[in-house]
């Protein structure tokens, strides 16, 4: 029952732009399957290809959104505009606007709680640390940190000791074996060495 009912939210929300929010709570769909549901409605500016987008990410202004392929966000906000000049014009009868687009290049990654201001562009080749908040454009092939975000690193450095690193790992060989970045073949065997690496084999 639940199967099928997971099919019916699925296909309404992917054919015809209903029942989202059951969707979103009943399926709790991965980054890659609403990267695809947002991309086959429609709801960004443009969207390539092999992105991953969780559910808890933020777009203020999705019209105002571009994301190149290889995206990668996770629980950050991206923001379109800027919502004090509401409260300005308000205040000073006045009638200022404040947008900007957000461009996201090829192969990026947005980590949680980082924010985007509007105007910024990011990458390609570019990492946004866990709460980082990005005020300006984001370099080509950098790593950027902070409030506000500053470079502090380069992704063909960070490649090269990542590699380094897992070479190293206990499980590097079950690694070497995967298919592609999850195999579920090979989950539960990663997972025991994984954890004996980590705890060994004391009782919490």
């Amino acid at each position: 029952m639940k199967g099928f009912l997971r099919r019916i939210l699925r296909y309404l929300a992917f054919e015809w732009g209903q029942a989202i929010g059951w969707y979103k709570r009943f399926c709790n769909p991965s980054g890659d399957e609403w990267a695809a549901w947002l991309k086959r409605r429609g709801v960004l500016h443009a969207i390539g290809e092999h992105c991953s987008i969780q559910t808890n990410v933020i777009i203020t202004d999705p019209a105002y959104t571009r994301l190149g392929n290889n995206v990668r966000l996770t629980g950050c906000t991206l923001f379109g505009h800027d919502g004090s000049v509401n409260m300005l014009n308000r205040a000073y009868g006045l009638k200022l606007d404040r947008v900007g687009k957000i461009d996201i290049r090829d192969n990026v990654f947005v980590g949680h709680g980082a924010i985007l201001l509007p105007g910024v562009t990011i990458g390609p080749n570019a990492v946004v640390a866990a709460g980082a908040v990005v005020n300006r454009d984001v370099p080509p092939g950098s790593i950027v940190a902070g409030a506000p975000a500053r470079v502090v690193g380069n992704i063909d450095r960070l490649v090269e000791r990542l590699q380094e690193e897992t070479a190293r790992l206990p499980w590097a060989e079950v690694l070497a074996r995967r298919t592609g970045s999850f195999d579920p073949a090979l989950q539960v065997e990663l997972d025991r060495i994984r954890i004996q690496h980590f705890f060994g084999d004391d009782d919490p």
